[in-house]
């Protein structure tokens, strides 16, 4: 369970925020009178992330470690409010381990996740179980909790098929709406007004002239985790191509349908073997029509070695585009992603 001494600071001082390094099960953490922060969402929006990479540079983590790392940490040690974070020990990045360690030393509360590489449904209610007892909430609220976070989730799926489907909603904006499953932004009501007002404004571009539907561009898939360099979308819309299908912000979303949580999770992609994450991705290429897929890899993640798999097995050509820490895009990404598109188009 939450150390007591945090529980005294959630009531003195309102310390009840939790930081996530991923898409954990935040049923449990806002059944528990939580707040799950997603740490990845921090850093990237942050105006001076720039700062946040050299704060960890400055602890100790060498120049050769996933930006994405070291901006976690830089996030956690700005964030004096946070009550734990929870790290995923397996299913996630293999750096993480070292990261919640490295918190642990300095005093933070780390609370452990694993999603079991099989996808085993008894070993993942155990880590549930584990989770819930952790956190010192029963099984009833966790239920109520997720019936009303599900109903948020059906408004990201419903902007999800506006993007495909209708070619309504930009890639840009797909990715930021799906990308904000991970925690709801703080306040899943707040959010799924958010939600419901974006999707009545993107339904009110049929026929508006001055909005450039998805059937006059180049239709692509986005794979890997969300980019450090989210001006990348509009890029692409500039050169005539959109990003329709966001594989991993989609699984934020936890599209499966499951009503039951463990399953819910069991089926939600990204933590598990990359041949299960090739068949969402094989079936929603054919659904989605993609004339082509950008795989995302961040440098000194040991993801990249996925690309060989993917490249393997999928029929629609792949570029695969590497960043480290800018989040802006350079001459040679830019010149690249402009070539590919123009041999999809030809």
């Amino acid at each position: 369970m939450l150390r007591r001494m945090h529980r005294v600071c959630i009531i003195i001082i309102g310390m009840d925020r939790v930081g996530i390094t991923t898409t954990v099960p935040i049923e449990v953490i806002y059944a528990a009178g939580y707040v799950p922060v997603d740490l990845n969402n921090v850093f990237v929006s942050h105006p001076d992330y720039e700062r946040l990479i050299e704060e960890a540079e400055g602890a100790g983590f060498p120049r050769s470690f996933c930006a994405w790392t070291k901006g976690i940490y830089g996030v956690v040690k700005e964030m004096q409010d946070l009550a734990a974070v929870v790290a995923v020990t397996q299913g996630d990045c293999s750096n993480t381990h070292a990261l919640m360690e490295t918190l642990q030393a300095e005093g933070m509360e780390v609370i452990p996740f694993a999603y079991p590489y099989e996808r085993d449904h008894e070993l993942l209610r155990a880590q549930m179980d584990v989770f819930m007892r952790r956190f010192e909430v029963d099984g009833d609220s966790v239920e109520a909790t997720m019936q009303r976070l599900d109903g948020v989730r059906a408004k990201a799926h419903e902007v999800d098929r506006l993007t495909w489907d209708e070619g309504l909603v930009s890639g840009f904006e797909n990715h930021l709406c799906l990308v904000s499953c991970s925690d709801m932004e703080g306040d899943p009501d707040a959010y799924g007004e958010k939600l419901r007002a974006f999707i009545a404004m993107a339904r009110g571009r049929k026929g508006d002239s001055s909005f450039r539907p998805a059937e006059d561009m180049v239709r692509l898939g986005f794979l890997g985790v969300p980019p450090i360099a989210p001006g990348l979308y509009d890029y692409l819309e500039e050169f005539g191509a959109r990003v329709i299908y966001n594989e991993t912000q989609r699984q934020f979303s936890l599209p499966s349908g499951a009503t039951d949580l463990v399953e819910k999770y069991r089926l939600y992609s990204y933590p598990y073997s990359v041949f299960y994450r090739l068949e969402d991705i094989r079936r929603e290429v054919e659904r989605r029509r993609l004339a082509g897929v950008i795989h995302y890899v961040q440098s000194f993640c040991f993801r990249q070695v996925e690309d060989i798999i993917l490249r393997k097995y999928l029929d629609v050509p792949v570029l695969t585009l590497e960043l480290d820490r800018s989040t802006s895009i350079d001459a040679r990404t830019g010149t690249r992603l402009e070539s590919f598109i123009s041999m999809l188009e030809d």
